[in-house]
Formats: C-alpha cells, structure tokens, sequence
C-alpha cells in the first residue's frame, strides 16, 4: 500500500491567457488552449465560443461589440506569429484583413475606424473601414508592456501613448470619427456629449512619473487620464488638454504592480487593481463620497510633514478572495509553509457595468430610469465577481481631517495669539494627542469598524472559461 502525500487538484482547472473587455464594458473576450468565447459581462451569458486548432491566442480584442475582433499569437505555442495581428468576423467565421510587422506585437487599442497598435519603441495607428489602412506612427521609449489607451467616445479623439522619456506620455488629437446615430434622449454621459470648442491648443507632453509606466487609462470622453508607475504607490490623474494634475491618490504605502486604472463612465470615481489582490476605490469629484485622508493632514499648513500624510486614500475596497492551487493531504507544519507559497494573490481585471437598482416596496424607484455604477473583477482562474459599492452615507462617514480639525476648533473657546515658541509647542502636543488618539484601543476599533463600512460588498459570484455552453 503507498501512503506516500498526494495531493487532490481540479480534474479539469482553468487555463486563461488573456480577459480583455470590449471599450463599454458590455462584453468581455476570454482566450484559452482551447480557443476563445465571447460573454456578456452583466447579466453573465456566454454570447459565442469558437475552438481554434493549431496554437494558442494571446490577445483576443473586440471592437466594441461587434463581431470583428482582433487577434494575435501567443502562448507556447501561439497560432498566429507573434508578429502580425489578424481582423477576424466571428460572424462569418474567417480572416479579414492581415497586419505584419518587423518585430513582436506587444499592445493593442481599437475603437470605431481606427486601430493602434504598440510595438518595443513605436506605435503605429491604422484607419479600419471598408479597407485597413496605415494613418501615422509616432517614436516611444521603450514600452515593453504595450501601453496605450484611445478614448472611445463618440466625440473623442485622443490617443494616449508613452513619451519619447521615462515616465512621459505623448497626447495625440486624431481626426474626429463618425458618430453613431444617437437614439432616445440625449445622453448624460460626458463620452456622448460634443465638446465645447477648444479655446487654445491642447498640450502634447505630459511629464507623468520620474520611473517606467505600467498603466495608462483615458476617460471615453477623452477629458480625463490616468497614470501609474513602476513604484505601484500612486496613481495620478491629468487634466488631458491642459496637462495639469487633478488628483494624486494613493494606492498603498508598499510597492506593487499595478494591473490597470478603469475610470468610472460618468468620469466620477476610479478603480485601481493590483498584485496585491485588492481592488481600490477612489472619488475624483468632490460630491458623494469621500477619500481617506490622515488624522495628522490638518497639521500640514503648520509644521514641515512628509508628503505621506497628505494623500488620498480609497474610500472602498474588496480582497479578492485567494483560489489555492490545491490542497495537501497531510498536517506537516513544513508542508503548509510550502503550500503557502502557492496562494499567490489572483491577477484579474476589473470593469464598470450598470445595474438597475431593486425596486423598493411601495414601487416609488420602479421605472425612475435610476441606475447604480458596480464593479465586476474577472480573474485569471475563471471567477466572475459582482460587486457593489459601499452606502454613501457609510461611506461618507469617516471625515477628513480638515472637517475633524474645523469641528475640534469650533468647539473650543477662542484663544489669544500665542508666541512661535508657544505655538510650537502646543502643534507638537496637539501631534502627540492624534498619535495617542491613533494608538489607543477605542482608536483601533474604530478604524476596525470604518474599515468594514468601506468594503465593497459581493453580490454575485459565477465561474466562467467553460466550453460546455455553460454561463
């Protein structure tokens, strides 16, 4: 008898290469061994699968959703050469159109008539109509990540690439597009408004990060973008014509990767997600909820604090729960430290979807037009993760420091004008109150319970990636 360990793992595990989403979010493309599909992001429905025999896929991109969908070669065994980027009708089941390049496609961005594709050092931009044709190609430093983002508005034309230096990004105004013919009512999403005419020419070059890029985001409207760097701390959002900052916001005090930033369609929030495995939450308008701040930000204007303590933290958060690559039979100590290794936090990607809200008793909300922003994380491992956001009002609660600081000194009885000596030294003790204050345990448990009101909540977990018809 052999009573050596085994260990028990999934008959048939999911193997997923790449999860990309359609510009709006409306649907999702999934590349695996087997080949690749097509789901409705919410409600979850697979819409098609299609088995591609001979090799593997490592870019599966929609065009919004259609059924053209652009495909390139990866994988151990990649169908396509990883050089040349195929314009396939999923309709009618062939190739369209064949781009071939000199060296490895690393990046694609598409949207309605044009197609840009990232190279190591360039990215060269195509016209798609009834022909594919090349429009420009623009230099970059090196961009082994293939980052690139094309705001896809329906009267937006900027294409967002990385600089010629470390940590710039070049802003590209491409000819308009022909818009889609509206139907209903004129929509209250800033993507689908024309803009105002441009009183001055927009800047070019945006001086983001002083390190390598990992992510760049851009609003549908094009207003709006957002950057990240290889420190993974913070994520900083630029005002895309002018090129001033809008807003810094802290992801974490430890360094991470960052996956990618995906703006809120009406351009009010953002979600950050990363190797960490927690998704972040942040406001970028002043109404509704607000960020984290620090206890001690009301100090700043007072005393020399590091810049640390004036960032914005996430208001919401969720922890995308770990799927362990398999269990061990055995209660070794040593086993279990070995086996920890192995839940490694998922790699996903996150989306906004729209969700009418349920209808309350007396049907006052039912057929209001009301809508709520959710966010659905899809992993790498086949989890499809519906999450809502906090209450406003829960999520609302923690104050900042400043409305903390104006409260505590209203209430006080006013004060004569202290000395500098003087005034120091009652700011390092009212310092040392906060800290205490922070330290203490009736302190700990109220960041305890701010912690829970500002999680995301799940409302719905599927499994997705099967070719059984399931969804």
């Amino acid at each position: 008898m052999n009573l050596a360990r085994h260990s028990i793992t999934p008959t048939d595990p999911i193997h997923i290469l790449d999860v990309r989403y359609d510009p709006d979010c409306q649907i999702f493309t999934v590349s695996t061994p087997s080949g690749f599909a097509v789901y409705r992001t919410w409600p979850l429905e697979l819409v098609r699968k299609r088995e591609v025999k001979g090799g593997t896929l490592g870019l599966v991109v929609p065009m919004h959703a259609s059924s053209l969908l652009f495909l390139v070669g990866g994988g151990r065994s990649p169908r396509y050469p990883p050089n040349k980027v195929l314009l396939w009708d999923d309709v009618s089941g062939c190739e369209v159109a064949e781009l071939e390049f000199r060296e490895r496609v690393r990046g694609l961005a598409c949207r309605r008539d044009w197609l840009a594709v990232a190279l190591r050092r360039r990215v060269v931009l195509f016209k798609v109509g009834d022909q594919v044709s090349r429009h420009a190609e623009w230099d970059t430093c090196d961009n082994p990540r293939g980052l690139l983002a094309l705001s896809t508005g329906a009267y937006s034309t900027l294409l967002v690439i990385p600089g010629r230096q470390l940590g710039h990004v070049q802003l590209i105004h491409l000819p308009l597009c022909t818009p889609p013919t509206p139907v209903g009512p004129p929509p209250d999403v800033p993507s689908q408004r024309p803009p105002p005419p441009p009183t001055k020419h927009p800047v070019s070059i945006i001086a983001a990060h002083t390190s390598a890029l990992t992510t760049i985001s851009v609003t549908p409207s094009g207003r709006l973008l957002a950057t990240t760097s290889s420190k993974g701390t913070l994520v900083r959002t630029w005002d895309a014509f002018t090129g001033k900052l809008v807003r810094e916001f802290r992801r974490g005090s430890d360094k991470a990767e960052i996956y990618g930033v995906a703006f809120r369609p009406d351009e009010r929030e953002l979600c950050v997600w990363s190797d960490k495995g927690t998704v972040h939450v942040f406001s970028i308008v002043g109404s509704g909820a607000s960020n984290r701040q620090s206890t001690l930000s009301g100090l700043t204007p007072f005393i020399p604090l590091p810049k640390y303590f004036e960032s914005e933290w996430s208001y919401a958060q969720y922890r995308i729960p770990v799927q362990s690559a398999h269990i061990t039979l055995s209660s070794n100590s040593a086993a279990h430290t070995k086996n920890s290794d192995l839940a490694d936090a998922e790699r996903c990607i996150v989306g906004w979807v729209q969700v009418s809200p349920p209808s309350s008793e007396t049907g006052s909300e039912a057929g209001s037009g009301l809508v709520e922003y959710q966010l659905v994380v899809l992993t790498f491992s086949g989890g499809w993760y519906r999450l809502s956001l906090p209450d406003s009002r829960s999520s609302a609660s923690p104050t900042s420091a400043n409305e903390s600081s104006r409260a505590m000194h209203s209430a006080s009885p006013p004060r004569t004008p202290l000395s500098p000596r003087h005034r120091t030294s009652s700011i390092a003790s009212s310092v040392v109150a906060g800290a205490s204050t922070i330290t203490g345990s009736s302190g700990k448990g109220k960041e305890r319970e701010k912690k829970e009101s500002t999680s995301c909540v799940l409302q719905e977990y599927r499994k997705y990636g099967r070719w059984d018809g399931w969804a």
